[in-house]
């Protein structure tokens, strides 16, 4: 068996593309010389690179633990050897992956970041900071180097609850993390840290639920409405959609006096004795449930 290939640079393109499924595996040979022909290292560069393009489709469809080297192989038209060969395991091959698209995004974020301190140190509030964070992100996804898929792999990324994903972020990533955590913390100075770092949970978990359920032309038709807007209006209308997750009022007077008459309500309507539906109701129910599953098909 020949030593394992040397990892791809992050700077290396890997374009994304719709995967055909190859109903052969390609083997993996030398020559008696020992070394590869011209036409087995483009071989070998061709299943590396439906390796990870496999890995990174069912990664957004399935999540970490659910997809399998098996399910990886079949998709890629390849071997388990090939996977050992380019690899030497799932963890490996996914960890290339992640390397793959987050080094470069995070780079810029940091690069942005840094920039934006030196301009105005001083004036920066949290829509800017959520700004830093969408806006790299955002150019990448129109890129060929990162693909279609990149904003639903990020939505993956940052919601899948797989030890193995979330202990590779902790790792790679804590800096920039702890970067923008303190950037968060000089834009919203009267939140203590660590109700700061609850409402950064909520409303980043928020935002990659939805990203990874939709891909970004989805995302996009839905927040500009129908209109034609610019790149700056649509990211704008993004971050109005998160901004209030971390300045909102944290259980006020007012949002506890609401809520105690709701619950009031819901006790009164529990103990209610239950009466016939009307027909009125019962037509209305008919046609909430054919708007239902009609129109909005449950996914």
């Amino acid at each position: 068996m020949p030593a394992r290939a040397a990892a791809v640079s992050v700077h290396t393109p890997v374009s994304i593309h719709d995967l055909k499924h190859v109903s052969a595996s390609i083997p993996v040979h030398t020559t008696r010389q020992g070394l590869l022909s011209p036409a087995q290292r483009t071989s070998h560069s061709d299943t590396r690179k439906r390796l990870l393009e496999a890995t990174e489709w069912l990664f957004i469809e399935k999540g970490y633990e659910a997809m399998s080297l098996r399910h990886i192989t079949a998709r890629a038209g390849a071997n388990l050897a090939a996977v050992n060969y380019h690899f030497g395991s799932k963890e490996a091959l996914v960890q290339e992956l992640l390397s793959l698209r987050l080094d470069r995004l995070n780079r810029e974020r940091l690069q942005l970041l840094s920039a934006c301190e030196q301009q105005c140190p001083e004036e920066l509030d949290a829509d800017a900071v959520l700004a830093m964070l969408f806006v790299p992100a955002f150019r990448l996804s129109h890129g060929d180097a990162s693909g279609p898929a990149f904003m639903r792999l990020l939505g993956r990324v940052y919601s899948d609850p797989s030890p193995f994903i979330r202990g590779y972020l902790q790792e790679h990533y804590r800096s920039i993390s702890g970067r923008f955590f303190e950037a968060f913390a000089r834009a919203l100075p009267a939140l203590p840290r660590s109700e700061l770092g609850l409402r950064l949970h909520f409303a980043l978990k928020a935002l990659s639920g939805m990203l990874a359920g939709e891909d970004m032309q989805q995302l996009i038709d839905s927040i500009n409405k129908g209109e034609s807007i610019d790149d700056a209006e649509l990211l704008a209308r993004l971050i109005s959609l998160i901004s209030p997750i971390l300045t909102a009022p944290f259980g006020s007077p007012e949002q506890i006096r609401v809520i105690k008459q709701v619950l009031q309500l819901n006790d009164t309507a529990a103990n209610a004795t239950p009466t016939a539906e009307t027909d009125d109701e019962q037509h209305g129910a008919s046609v909430a449930q054919h708007w239902i599953h009609e129109e909005h098909p449950a996914p």
